[in-house]
């Protein structure tokens, strides 16, 4: 048995939104980019189970992971091709701002790579041959690297964008997510069309804000600045989408929210990705705690933390019959 854990990942903002989708222009003028972190829960687990008679995948989002595997599969030559038998064994809802497509098929890609010898594929590898890092990387070096991500961008040579900082947070810190009821709608085709009709944002500021403030902040466990440094990149970088969003956040309710949690005196909130899930950047276990009980009636919640990168367990197991699968869809946010 091969199992493959992946953390989520939160993500703050893209440095860069190029205009009307245009990604042309200089070979080394590079696009999106940005900064994220990689958190612990809610996990992506996929466990490879043998070369079972044909190819099946069970569980969560298997058709999903399935479509992976498939494209993964296609891209050995053909002499390396084995069946197999995979099983998500858990995973967060998908689209609600946690990077599930990334993780899900890393981990997917991970474990046949494993299962065929490839050990030592890093997670940019494996995304190019899943199609994965059309716009951002944060996911990808953080299945890798974890912590907080900072990418480059990418040429229009390149791929996946370049890591460009890494930094471990702090072992206290804690990250109190909620997830807030709202559209599920920014990905696929409407995600493409949402960049196609972005307006220009502020790519150097935000560039400045992240290798001036956010990664020394980090650096040095300065939770204070480090929460207003990623406070003003997620705002800044919602900007290019206020006409389609409504604002600098996907709605009324999560921008709310964050007004809510920063009057508090929590400085590191925002919006991930496009949402709903809202990010809450604290001391450490008590504080979270404490804000946990504060505010859980109203809003599903879960407290996490920065996490390492992925993990892989192996270990000999009969293969007879289906595993079980134990709190499948891992995004139980009132969990503590």
């Amino acid at each position: 048995m091969i199992r493959v854990v992946a953390p989520s990942r939160l993500h703050f903002g893209l440095f860069e939104v190029p205009r009307t989708g245009d990604t042309s222009g200089s070979s080394s003028q590079r696009h999106y980019g940005g900064v994220g972190l990689m958190i612990d829960r809610p996990a992506v687990v996929v466990t490879w189970r043998g070369e079972l008679a044909g190819r099946r995948v069970e569980g969560v989002h298997a058709a999903r992971a399935q479509e992976f595997a498939l494209r993964f599969e296609l891209s050995l030559p053909p002499a390396q091709r084995r069946p197999y038998a995979l099983l998500v064994e858990r995973s967060p809802a998908q689209h609600i701002g946690l990077g599930v497509g990334t993780q899900l098929g890393l981990a997917t890609a991970k474990a046949l790579a494993l299962a065929a010898g490839y050990n030592s594929w890093s997670a940019v590898t494996l995304a190019q041959r899943i199609g994965r890092g059309e716009r951002s990387a944060v996911g990808i070096h953080g299945f890798d690297h974890g912590g907080l991500i900072v990418e480059a961008g990418k040429t229009p040579a390149e791929a996946v964008s370049p890591l460009w900082h890494h930094v471990a947070l702090p072992s206290d810190w804690r990250i109190l997510l909620l997830l807030l009821p709202g559209s599920q709608s920014w990905h696929g085709w409407q995600e493409r069309a949402a960049f196609a009709r972005a307006g220009s944002g502020a790519a150097e500021r935000l560039r400045r804000l992240a290798v001036q403030e956010i990664v020394p902040a980090a650096q040095r466990g300065d939770l204070d600045a480090f929460g207003e440094a990623v406070y003003t990149f997620n705002r800044l970088a919602g900007e290019p989408f206020a006409a389609l969003q409504g604002g600098a956040y996907a709605s009324p309710l999560i921008e709310a929210w964050i007004t809510r949690l920063r009057q508090a005196g929590i400085r590191g909130v925002g919006q991930s990705s496009w949402g709903p899930t809202v990010f809450a950047i604290v001391a450490d276990e008590e504080a979270a705690r404490h804000y946990l009980r504060r505010w859980l009636p109203e809003a599903p919640m879960l407290i996490a933390r920065a996490a390492p990168g992925h993990r892989i367990d192996q270990w000999m197991e009969p293969s007879h019959g289906p595993l079980p699968v134990e709190n499948p869809t891992d995004h139980n946010f009132s969990d503590t």
